[in-house]
């Protein structure tokens, strides 16, 4: 499976949000799973979307047929879009599908990885920090993806309320990478949470 980020700073929210209701047109081509995203909590202005594709040659398909039809509208409503291609690795918890409807929160960490630590991150993820999302009341979904450059990873998971998350935060967080000695792994780490805007949903 194929994830896609994107992240943009809107500067037309009417527009954006109006434009964004028409990618619901995703929902008839071949290999599309699912899409969803919304507002960041600390950045103004600025939203975080995210695709999902059973594969890369179903997504290229896509963007050389249909991508830049309903694109057009939301031209002009934002700037600096910026978007990153990962390939699925695990779940956060078992049964990832890419469903949006039930969640309200999503938290997305986009990980770089010292290039000689890359093998024991991946197994903290898996030993470590996953066992804990998945025990954590409130957590209901994610996924871990890797980037071409291998150096490059994106944590998402999704969450029923910013109050379970909040918890998890404040209780587990610290506790956790102490024991996965992220420190060490991790060459720069860069995160946001994002309010979902269930409009945009597809």
């Amino acid at each position: 499976m194929l994830v896609k980020w994107m992240r943009c700073t809107v500067v037309d929210r009417p527009g954006f949000a109006r434009a964004q209701r028409k990618w619901a047109g995703l929902l008839g081509e071949p290999g599309f799973r699912g899409q969803g995203g919304g507002w960041s909590r600390s950045r103004d202005g600025v939203v975080h979307l995210f695709g999902f594709w059973e594969s890369r040659a179903f997504y290229d398909s896509f963007m050389a047929r249909s991508h830049d039809r309903l694109h057009a509208s939301q031209l002009g409503t934002y700037t600096e879009m910026q978007v990153r291609l990962f390939d699925y690795r695990f779940d956060v918890k078992t049964g990832f599908r890419p469903v949006f409807t039930d969640a309200d929160l999503l938290r997305v960490a986009h990980c770089r990885v010292r290039p000689d630590r890359i093998e024991h991150y991946m197994l903290m993820q898996e030993k470590v920090w996953n066992p804990a999302m998945a025990g954590s009341p409130g957590m209901l979904r994610g996924v871990f993806a890797q980037a071409n450059t291998e150096d490059e990873f994106l944590v998402l998971s999704m969450w029923n309320s910013a109050a379970e998350y909040g918890k998890y935060r404040v209780e587990r967080v610290e506790r956790l990478a102490l024991r996965a000695r992220t420190g060490a792994d991790l060459a720069r780490v860069t995160g946001d949470v994002i309010d979902l805007e269930p409009s945009w949903t597809v």
